[in-house]
């Protein structure tokens, strides 16, 4: 028999990135007191990660909870960005009913639809929480209207589209039914979480059932699995059965169960349906398993995942500077810090190449490989990885590859860079619009007043070195943003749409000021003067789209007639700091991304030049 919970609500926040979902979570946590000295603990609560502080966005789900009014609300803070779709495709499944993000000035945006899409394929009602209204140029009634398109788009039920909506400043911890009456406080936004969110459905007296949805370790407890009672109780000491992916089972006994409180994890002897628990004891528990009753052990559907889009190989690395940096640098090592990725990653894919220091690994996007890559090389790592490549698929025969909506953000006078780029990487225009923008004391005479907001379907090859192309190109001022759309045809004419020729070092050595004064005429560098180099590293882009070997570390000679004192005059460009996003972004075909954990550099796959002019006859 199903029942309602009432004393419980399990939510789930999601948005598009950078709409203030872990903002809005923070500002919950502190006005109910959930952790002590909460006030302390600076903004970002939740997002514990060294990469989620740095680059402002949240990576992995995380949970917490606060109590109001004698009713316990478990909190889910998703990711925004589709690259980490399989952590908000399996958290969702904890969740009776989402808080919907949208930025009032904004809008929804790509990642908006591809969260709320997981959200109504759920069958989960939302609220539409409309946040930032205390932008200068917030537009909440346009945001409500364009969040109403996005529900009819994605055909939601007449139940679902029947939203209730409340305005929101997370910042500064506010919220009200009515943009005309400022709120004070969150009361508002918590009272309607009680009152329009569904307390959990659960069967209190059949057979316990859990599914795991995520993983964590602790150093005393062991592997713990997370998710949501369907069904029954659990206690402490409790033998159990853990119902693998392919059907096996296997005994195990609880050793601990622990639920949330805040942003603490504390331990209790029971816990009963419609609670998200953590639960010790299953030495190999998998994201994906159910956890039954040992006597009448039933299975719950398994959580479905998108099929990755992209993929590359990650190596060990075998520069001349291999192992000056690194502690973690042999193909074992380097193998087994992927299989337990594999463990909670559960959008990731790691296959064996031909050759033994080489994996294939496929993600959902350049970014979600990138944090990956970024997080061993904090671990220690050694490793080289190669130009992201798209996945193709076969259909009746034919060759498909993926396409994405890309979405951009720049002001009108970019407009014909964005459309010649676009339609290089053969972009098909969706829809464009200008946003008006109201200057105080009007627009200047000759100024073009407005942004346009413009739309692409784009292959995903096109989309790989879109976007550092066009931050070069509109000087810095464009927003793009790229999402899954669906696989299409094969495009035979886009042959490399991230075509470039690069400068290449001639000589192991130390970079110099003189010699860089003359290699900075034949294109950008990527170096500065005092720089470690190795021939076949890659050192700059020339300016012509073939490579080109130069001597980065020739010095001035010494004579009676001139010193290294002269070398004072020579005035460097400063050098285009190449990260690991833009280096990815930039490589092609014949290059690596060599990755240590203090530096990362670019480099020729193949580095004695002779060896790499033989292999281009071929």
């Amino acid at each position: 028999m199903t029942d309602r919970r009432q004393d419980i609500r399990n939510i789930a926040i999601i948005a598009h990135v950078d709409h203030g979902k872990t903002t809005l979570v923070d500002a919950m946590l502190k006005q109910t007191h959930s952790a002590r000295n909460v006030e302390a603990m600076g903004e970002l609560i939740m997002d514990s990660m060294d990469q989620e502080r740095e680059r402002g966005i949240t990576i992995k789900a995380k949970n917490a909870s606060v109590v109001y009014d004698g009713v316990k609300i478990n909190i889910v803070d998703t990711p925004g960005h589709a690259d980490f779709g399989g952590e908000v495709e399996r958290t969702l499944r904890m969740a009776d009913g989402v808080l919907l993000l949208v930025d009032a000035k904004e809008g929804p945006m790509p990642q908006t639809k591809f969260v709320l899409r997981k959200a109504l394929e759920l069958g989960l009602n939302a609220v539409v929480v409309i946040n930032k209204i205390d932008k200068p140029d917030a537009d909440p009634d346009e945001a409500v209207n364009k969040t109403f398109d996005l529900f009819s788009h994605l055909n939601a039920t007449h139940e679902q589209l029947d939203f209730p909506i409340i305005f929101t400043s997370a910042v500064a911890g506010t919220a009200t039914l009515d943009i005309a009456n400022p709120g004070t406080d969150l009361k508002p936004l918590f009272e309607m979480i009680i009152e329009k969110v569904s307390a959990p459905e659960v069967k209190a007296n059949d057979p316990l059932q859990l599914l795991v949805l995520a993983l964590m370790y602790d150093n005393y407890k062991g592997k713990l699995g997370i998710g949501k009672i369907a069904a029954g109780k659990i206690t402490k000491g409790q033998l159990i059965a853990e119902i693998k992916v392919d059907g096996t089972i296997v005994k195990s006994k609880v050793t601990d169960i622990m639920i949330y409180e805040g942003l603490k994890q504390v331990a209790v002897n029971e816990a009963t349906a419609g609670e998200i628990i953590a639960v010790a004891g299953i030495a190999n528990v998998s994201i994906g398993e159910t956890l039954a009753d040992a006597e009448n052990p039933v299975a719950l559907p398994p959580v479905e995942v998108d099929q990755p889009t992209v993929q590359m190989t990650f190596g060990v690395n075998t520069s001349p500077f291999a192992g000056k940096d690194g502690k973690l640098v042999t193909s074992r090592q380097i193998h087994a810090r992927l299989m337990k990725e594999l463990e909670t990653n559960v959008a990731l894919r790691v296959e064996d190449t031909d050759n033994d220091n080489a994996f294939l690994v496929s993600g959902r996007g350049e970014l979600h490989l990138a944090v990956l890559i970024e997080q061993m090389r904090r671990e220690g790592f050694e490793l080289q990885v190669s130009q992201p490549q798209v996945i193709m698929h076969e259909k009746d025969g034919q060759k498909m590859e993926p396409y994405e909506l890309v979405t951009i953000d720049v002001p009108s006078e970019f407009q014909g860079i964005i459309i010649e780029e676009c339609g290089q990487r053969k972009g098909s225009l969706l829809s464009m619009d200008t946003t008006p923008i109201t200057a105080k004391g009007g627009t200047p005479p000759g100024a073009v007043a407005g942004e346009l907001h413009i739309e692409y379907d784009m292959p995903t090859r096109g989309v790989i070195g879109l976007k550092s192309s066009l931050m070069t190109k509109c000087r810095g001022q464009a927003m793009v943003n790229h999402l899954f759309n669906k696989y299409e045809p094969f495009q035979p004419d886009l042959i490399n749409a991230n075509r470039h020729g690069s400068l290449i070092a001639f000589e192991n050595g130390q970079s110099t000021g003189y010699a860089l004064d003359t290699a900075q005429e034949r294109g950008s560098l990527f170096i500065g003067p005092g720089v470690e180099v190795y021939a076949g590293m890659v050192v700059g882009q020339n300016s012509r789209d073939e490579d080109m070997e130069i001597n980065v570390c020739k010095e001035k000679k010494l004579s009676n007639m001139r010193s290294k004192a002269s070398d004072a005059a020579i005035l460097l460009a400063p050098p285009r700091e190449m990260g690991l996003e833009l280096g990815l972004e930039y490589i092609g075909p014949d290059e690596f991304v060599e990755v240590t954990p203090h530096a990362i550099r670019l480099r020729k796959r193949i580095l004695e030049s002779n060896e790499r002019k033989r292999a281009g006859k071929v």
